[in-house]
């Protein structure tokens, strides 16, 4: 077992003025490993600019210009983080969800154009080679 102890004590967390939480079950129970990176990016700024009750209304251009996100990256992520039940939104306010019971399925990736033409390159050779 590890033994901890305070590293800095001048520098312990604390909540003063905003209020911001991650249950610790979004590791242990799954929540992590379901999300994409700019979903992830994304639930997490909504998590740090929320009030108590999970609500914040950002608008996309300020969450993609601190996410450092296209609007369509944006407009996936979002998409994706209120299909796996983590956040409503309503066109203009948004609000983090209590976690629910268990994680939903991790979204299908998507396809990168330029992996789909190398495995249609590498096919085409292959078949090359073979016929002669």
């Amino acid at each position: 077992m590890i033994n901890k102890r305070i590293l800095d004590p001048d520098r312990i967390r604390r909540i003063d003025g905003g209020f911001s939480f991650i249950p610790h079950r979004f590791l242990t129970d799954g929540f992590l490993t379901t999300l994409t990176q700019k979903e992830l990016v994304l639930y997490f700024f909504l998590v740090l600019v929320s009030d108590r009750y999970g609500l914040s209304f950002y608008s996309y251009d300020s969450i993609c210009t601190f996410l450092q996100l296209t609007v369509e990256q944006y407009i996936e992520a979002r998409d994706d983080l209120i299909k796996k039940q983590l956040i409503a939104f309503d066109g203009t306010l948004f609000q983090v969800l209590d976690l629910p019971k268990k994680p939903l399925p991790a979204s299908k990736p998507k396809e990168d154009p330029a992996a789909v033409a190398q495995l249609i390159r590498q096919s085409l050779f292959n078949q090359a080679d073979h016929n002669g």
